[in-house]
């Protein structure tokens, strides 16, 4: 466990104070962005206002300006550096709207950026305490835009609300205690409903730290908590102000009095779909790591869950891992489409996990449709049963402390895929045109191993020690295009390095995602041919976007090297050890000449 004390240790001493609001240059337009605009977003590319291309997750363009034919011509417009020696770990999908960007950047900032110059309009950086508990490096994953504020989430667990003009904050909530292990870095999720308006639903990150996993819903306004709901059976949620019901029965699945410091943190955010109303979100590894110290299926850990926005209760939820006992989580990213099959329309939900299996469930209760391995070689299960319950592989389960000799260290097992998963957050995207999704995947495994722990609040609570080790020469990171019907990999993109970048597909016939070496690529959606690339002089980690301006369409990416992989990724992290680190935007289109070409 000493990797993970110098990483906790180094967070504290790099978490310092920072600046403040910076002054504006110029003044911005307001966003001005409407309930209607963000349920609209995934047909209306003039503008991006939505994590995820839409609030289903699709991460699908309509644009075809650039297609397979002219891609080849794409060129850089300009790029904006973050500044300053905070250079590492830039996971953030950009938003945009009336011709400014906000792209949010390592260490809890945010920018406002004229899109045809590239000049920064504002900054915002939160001023974050010493002793900071950020899991898996500072990174930070967007904003969210209504009305005429943005918002975005904070390492020390707040909730920052801002003047979407100015850059000045309006107000300022905190959703939990950081110094208890809580943080967050994923982009809100603006949803609608009949009696509040439109609420800002928000997760929670510190599943390592023996947290409870837990969505909130508050006023956009003012901030103001509105509902509150827990993902361990036995907490109880609130509303307006009082207590609520109870998510599932206390002591169902969970030992004791365990359930109150279970883990499964919701720090991914969310996706929401109109049809059926619902908020959906994956939760994460119950604490601690150590399975033998918490007998049950853990509920609702490993998971996926299905909110009413309307008042915080839980309509379904369906657990990937059961008992896991290999950090898989389940937090992925759930995105609905319609699955087409037998001749009937389902509506779906696609998901695919850490635990190596791609996922489709029926959105509107829950219920398993399908599953099918999506990397090679898995050992922890030997498959998923009629009711989508994995069928345990007993001998690939880390051993009990208590049975070895000394007491100290169970039996190790090799298992794949490792902790960081055979998908880790780094969202897929799913193609309208081809029907597939296309899903940034790892090819590694990992030794690992239970030992001894006891709770305290605000350490590390694992359990367990791990190596991570490749199991390929060529390659780990594998983009692959998976059909949800049959689940088949229709093609597969292998890369040295692993991929940690999120995915955008368009109606153009392309695929975008970035490398650790620094490239974004364009694929054939048909065939996985690289069409074009260009390096960004640090590794993306980060989801691209996509949208029209002024008759042209646009693409943008942020840049920078960082992430859980060079902190925790063992040997695989020697292995990228020389990427430099950064922190920049690129933004490109296509000569007014090469447009038709």
């Amino acid at each position: 466990m000493k990797s993970v004390r110098h990483f906790l240790a180094t967070a504290s001493v790099l978490a310092v104070a920072t600046t403040g609001l910076v002054a504006p240059t110029t003044m911005a337009q307001s966003a001005g962005v409407t309930i209607d605009d963000i349920m609209n977003d995934a047909t209306t590319p003039q503008d991006v206002v939505t994590y995820g291309l839409g609030t289903q997750g699709q991460r699908f363009s309509p644009l075809d300006e650039v297609n397979a034919t002219n891609v080849k011509n794409l060129v850089p417009v300009w790029a904006f550096s973050f500044g300053g020696e905070k250079q590492r770990g830039q996971e953030a999908q950009p938003l945009v709207k009336d011709g400014v960007m906000y792209v949010t950047a390592s260490y809890s900032r945010i920018y406002a950026v004229d899109i045809k110059t590239g000049e920064e309009l504002w900054q915002y950086d939160a001023r974050l305490p010493d002793g900071i508990l950020p899991c898996c490096d500072v990174v930070n994953r967007g904003a969210a835009i209504l009305g005429d504020k943005v918002f975005f989430s904070t390492l020390d667990a707040q909730l920052v609300a801002l003047d979407a003009k100015t850059g000045k904050v309006v107000w300022r909530k905190k959703l939990a205690n950081y110094q208890d292990g809580y943080s967050n870095t994923a982009a809100p999720l603006i949803v609608p409903t009949k009696k509040y308006g439109p609420l800002i639903l928000t997760g929670n990150s510190g599943g390592e730290f023996g947290i409870v996993g837990e969505v909130q819903a508050r006023n956009p306004e003012n901030g103001e908590l509105v509902w509150s709901r827990p993902t361990i059976e036995g907490n109880m949620g609130t509303l307006d102000g009082k207590e609520s019901t109870m998510t599932g029965t206390k002591n169902e699945s969970w030992p004791g009095d365990m359930w109150q410091t279970g883990g499964g943190a919701t720090w991914l955010g969310g996706t929401y779909d109109q049809g059926t109303g619902l908020a959906y979100f994956g939760t994460s590894n119950p604490s601690p790591w150590n399975s033998h110290l918490r007998p049950g299926d853990n509920k609702w850990t490993s998971s996926r869950i299905a909110i009413d926005p309307e008042n915080g209760e839980i309509k379904w939820g369906f657990q990937t891992t059961p008992h896991d006992g290999w950090d898989f989580d389940g937090v992925n990213e759930l995105i609905s489409f319609d699955l087409e099959k037998d001749g009937q329309t389902i509506k779906a939900g696609a998901t695919a996990d850490r635990n190596g299996f791609f996922y489709v469930l029926d959105r509107t209760d829950g219920k398993f449709i399908s599953a099918s391995p999506f990397v090679k070689n898995i050992t922890w299960a030997k498959g998923i049963d009629e009711n989508g319950r994995p069928i345990y592989n007993d001998d690939n389960r880390p051993g009990d402390p208590k049975e070895a000799a000394d007491g100290k260290k169970g039996k190790a097992v090799f298992a794949v895929p490792s902790f960081l998963g055979g998908k880790n957050w780094m969202p897929m995207a799913y193609s309208q045109k081809t029907s597939l999704f296309y899903v940034p995947s790892n090819e590694w495994g990992m030794d690992i191993w239970n030992e001894p722990i006891t709770y305290k609040k605000g350490a590390a609570y694992l359990g367990a020690g791990f190596t991570i080790k490749p199991i390929f020469e060529d390659h780990i990171g594998s983009l692959k295009a998976i059909d949800p019907v049959t689940g088949e990999t229709k093609w597969e993109y292998k890369n040295k390095a692993p991929l940690w970048g999120g995915v955008l597909t368009t109606a153009g016939g392309l695929v975008f995602t970035g490398t650790p070496e620094g490239y974004l690529k364009a694929f054939n959606d048909k065939t996985g041919e690289v069409l074009w690339q260009f390096n960004t002089g640090s590794g993306i980690v980060s989801s691209p976007i996509t949208w029209e301006q002024d008759g042209e369409q646009w693409l943008a990416v942020v840049s920078g090297w960082g992430g859980a992989v060079p902190l925790w990724g063992g040997e695989v992290a020697k292995l990228v050890n020389h990427i430099n680190q950064g922190g920049s935007v690129w933004v490109f289109k296509l000569p007014k000449q090469s447009a038709s070409n």
